[in-house]
């Protein structure tokens, strides 16, 4: 890997890291039912353009602290192929912090895309 292919898998990373929180309350907010990980993995992808597709087990930690956050609620179901999965459903709490995140990442996208106007593309 080039140093500068290096130097965009990390800036990528780090705008992922701040974004993905943002993007599993949009998608659970979206679903209108609990899902487990690998179908949120799979409905990021999807409407995400792949952008924020990643390694489905990166999401976990997220989830959790999401979770613990007062966010989002969760329960484990049986399964009939493998084990227990644990479904995900965002909640009122949730909601209203969707609305502050996205008017957080409205402005700062709309930010960010002044200061980059005029800038070679």
């Amino acid at each position: 890997m080039s140093e500068h292919e290096a130097h965009l898998k990390k800036f990528q990373k780090e705008l992922s890291a701040g974004t993905v929180s943002l993007a599993l309350l949009a998608v659970l907010a979206r679903a209108g039912e609990p899902l487990y990980g690998y179908l949120i993995a799979k409905e990021l992808e999807r409407v995400g353009e792949g952008v924020l597709s990643g390694k489905q087990s990166a999401l976990y930690p997220v989830l959790r602290n999401l979770e613990a956050a007062g966010l989002l609620e969760s329960q484990i179901e049986p399964s009939v192929a493998g084990p227990p999965r644990r479904y995900y459903r965002i909640n009122e709490r949730g909601r209203e912090v969707l609305v502050e995140w996205t008017a957080a990442w409205r402005a700062t996208r709309d930010s960010v895309d002044s200061v980059l106007e005029g800038v070679l593309q």
